[in-house]
C-alpha cells in the first residue's frame, strides 16, 4: 500500500541487477511511494542483468558506473543533478562481490590481491560514492544515504569470507561520514543489516540454503524479505527518519538478538 512517503523525493538506486536484487524492489517501492529515480550499476552488471526492464517501468533513466570510479561516480552524479533538475534527497548503496568467494577460496588461504578487490568494490565504493557526492553538492539537505550490510561485520559466519571485514568497513564509513554529512547539511547515512536473503550474489554463498533456513528458525519472526527490506529502506530515505543517522539497523526478523531458539534443535 503506497502512502506517498516519498512524493517529490529524487533518488539515486545502486545495485540493481535482477528482480531477485534488493536494489530491485527498493526502486520498484520507491517509485509507488512517488520518487523520481536514477538507476545505476558497474557496465559489466548492465550487460548481463536486467535493469533495463527495470527501469521502463519505472521511467527511470540508467547511468553505468563502476563505484570503484571516481570518474565515473563523478559523471554519475552530474548526470543525476541534471535529470532531477535539482539535488538528490535520497541513495541507496547495495554493491558488494568478492572475487574469493567466486573463486573458493577459503578464508585462511584467500588471495589478498583480490581482498583488496572486494575492499573496493564493496566498502570503499560507498566512501567514494559519499565523497563525490559532497565535493558536487548533490544532496538535499537533511537527505538520507543507506548502505545495505549483514551481521557477518560483527559476528563469524565462515564461509562469508573476506565480505565479512567489508561489511565492517561499510558500516564503520556511515558512521563517520555520517558525522561530517550530519554537521555539513544535516545529511543522514545509515546501514542497514538485513537478514540472509535469496539474491543473485547471495545464493552464490557456500553453504547458503542451510544458512538461510538456520537463520529463519532462529529469528522469530522469520527471515525478512527483500520486499520487507524494501520497505525499511523507503522508511529511512522518508522525513519520518529525519533524526536518525550514524546508526547499523538490524533487519533481520530478531535474529541478531537471540542466543538460541529451540526450534533450531526441533524441540
Amino acid at each position: 500500500m503506497a502512502n506517498n512517503l516519498l512524493h517529490g523525493k529524487k533518488g539515486v538506486i545502486f545495485g540493481a541487477l535482477d528482480e531477485k536484487s534488493i536494489a530491485w524492489k527498493v526502486a520498484e517501492r520507491c517509485h509507488e511511494e512517488g520518487a523520481q529515480l536514477l538507476l545505476t550499476n558497474a557496465p559489466v552488471a548492465l550487460r548481463f542483468g536486467q535493469i533495463n526492464e527495470l527501469a521502463a517501468k519505472l521511467g527511470a533513466e540508467i547511468v553505468p558506473a563502476d563505484a570503484t570510479s571516481m570518474e565515473d561516480l563523478e559523471n554519475l552524479f552530474r548526470r543525476a543533478l541534471e535529470v532531477f533538475g535539482g539535488p538528490i534527497d535520497f541513495v541507496l548503496h547495495s554493491i558488494g562481490m568478492s572475487l574469493n568467494v567466486r573463486k573458493g577460496k577459503p578464508y585462511t588461504d584467500l588471495n589478498h590481491e583480490w581482498m583488496l578487490k572486494t575492499f573496493d568494490i564493496s566498502a570503499i565504493s560507498f566512501h567514494r560514492m559519499m565523497q563525490v557526492m559532497m565535493k558536487l553538492d548533490a544532496m538535499a539537505e537533511g537527505g538520507s544515504i543507506v548502505a545495505l550490510s549483514y551481521i557477518a561485520a560483527q559476528r563469524v559466519f565462515p564461509d562469508y569470507n573476506e565480505m565479512a571485514e567489508s561489511k565492517a568497513l561499510l558500516e564503520s564509513f556511515a558512521r563517520s561520514f555520517g558525522y561530517h554529512y550530519g554537521v555539513q547539511k544535516k545529511v543522514r547515512v545509515n546501514t542497514i543489516s538485513q537478514s540472509p536473503t535469496k539474491t543473485t550474489a547471495g545464493t552464490g554463498v557456500k553453504g547458503f540454503a542451510e544458512f538461510f533456513d538456520y537463520a529463519d528458525k532462529m529469528s522469530p519472526l522469520g527471515n525478512a524479505s527483500a520486499e520487507a527490506c524494501a520497505d525499511y529502506c523507503v522508511v529511512m530515505f522518508s522525513d519520518l527518519t529525519r533524526m536518525v543517522t550514524m546508526q547499523n539497523l538490524y533487519h533481520d526478523g530478531g535474529f541478531s538478538t537471540m542466543g538460541m531458539n529451540p526450534a533450531v534443535l526441533g524441540l
